[in-house]
């Protein structure tokens, strides 16, 4: 599905956005700091309930308010129903999430309704940061198709976190290990199969993006190194360990220790790839990441990239935009930049239906047709 119009209040520095939207191309030209990615961090809001940018929904409030919202419209490409959602939050109170007007029992019942892939500057961690940040990227592409994974993973973080207490104070009382253990062993099965099997299917993929982009003979992969195998019994192995976690105070065990190595030439990118290589492998990921979600959620997700061609040549940004715009696999596209002269000649080239909007100091306007072309 795609966003049709979105309403802002009091988001960030968004005091009031009503915007109606292209269901292809849409761009966001303005210096840094003037509200860009904060219109992009209100979209992604409304598909995961949360700022990708600040853990506290207090502080997404703009400084001086009370209470903020976000409403977005959506239309099927199927067809189907409308889809309205609204999310508040006032100060000192509980969220709210409403879906047609009527609020969700649990929040967490909306992941994975709208599908959307987000490509910035902060993916640079997922090559250069601890395996954490890979895990968060393979555990949020399978949360958004498969929602018994997502139960599991919570399971699983509750279990460990309860573990590990018992660990740090010292406790060596069987049964309330064992209890623990059983839910973080039948929620480790899972999470592993359902990693390995999604690896299967999304290499070949991003190998494809890849290729596509660089032009080149150049080898990419992804590796998921893990200790484990389909038979691990991974109660045992936590039973095994117990002795030796309770000196170290946490679990040395597990797949939340799991990590995904990222290849270029069979060696690490993060040693030998260069800046246009890592970048390229970077979006590469994300657009096997958009397809792949597209084939298995048989949705086609949003797609926003928010400031990355700064440091690609025209040719790779044009091949990019031509891609995902003459891709059938690809939907709706929001795209920021501080160049509106240099994308501005890209889409008229390449997209067909495109709408560009002005971002300067939290005010959002959009610009005519005749606009464009005058550039």
């Amino acid at each position: 599905m795609y966003l049709d119009r979105l309403q802002i209040m009091n988001y960030k520095n968004l005091r009031e956005v009503d915007l109606t939207f292209s269901k292809s191309v849409n761009c966001l030209i303005g210096n840094n700091g003037v509200g860009k990615t904060n219109l992009l961090d209100a979209i992604y809001y409304l598909s995961f309930t949360k700022s990708r940018m600040v853990t506290n929904d207090v502080q997404n409030i703009t400084w001086d308010e009370d209470m903020m919202f976000i409403k977005g419209l959506y239309h099927p490409y199927d067809q189907s129903d409308d889809i309205e959602i609204h999310c508040g939050i006032k100060k000192r109170q509980s969220k709210t999430l409403k879906k047609n007007g009527k609020e969700y029992e649990r929040i967490t019942d909306h992941i994975g309704l709208i599908p959307l892939v987000i490509v910035s500057p902060a993916d640079h961690e997922l090559i250069e940061g601890s395996g954490e940040e890979r895990r968060k990227f393979i555990n949020g592409v399978i949360s958004q198709y498969d929602r018994v994974f997502f139960q599991h993973y919570m399971n699983y973080v509750k279990a460990l976190a309860q573990r590990n207490t018992l660990l740090k104070n010292g406790v060596y009382d069987v049964l309330q290990y064992e209890m623990w253990e059983e839910r973080i062993a039948a929620a480790s099965d899972y999470i592993f199969k359902a990693r390995v099997d999604f690896l299967e299917k999304f290499v070949p993929l991003f190998q494809e993006f890849y290729n596509f982009i660089s032009e080149s003979n150049e080898t990419v992969s992804l590796s998921y190194r893990t200790s484990f195998h389909e038979e691990t019994d991974f109660f045992q192995l936590l039973v095994d360990s117990r002795e030796k976690d309770v000196q170290r105070g946490f679990t040395t065990v597990g797949v939340h220790r799991d990590d995904l190595d990222m290849l270029l030439s069979n060696y690490p990118i993060r040693r030998v790839g260069s800046q246009g290589q890592c970048k390229t492998y970077l979006i590469a990921l994300k657009l096997a990441q958009y397809v792949f979600l597209s084939i298995i959620a048989k949705k086609r997700p949003i797609l926003l990239f928010d400031d990355i061609f700064d440091k690609l040549d025209s040719n790779r940004v044009a091949k990019i935009i031509d891609l995902i715009n003459n891709d059938e696999r690809f939907g709706q596209i929001f795209i920021t930049d501080t160049d509106r002269q240099h994308i501005s000649s890209i889409l008229r080239q390449h997209v067909s239906d495109y709408r560009i909007f002005t971002v300067d100091k939290g005010v959002v306007i959009e610009q005519n047709q005749d606009d464009y072309e005058e550039e």
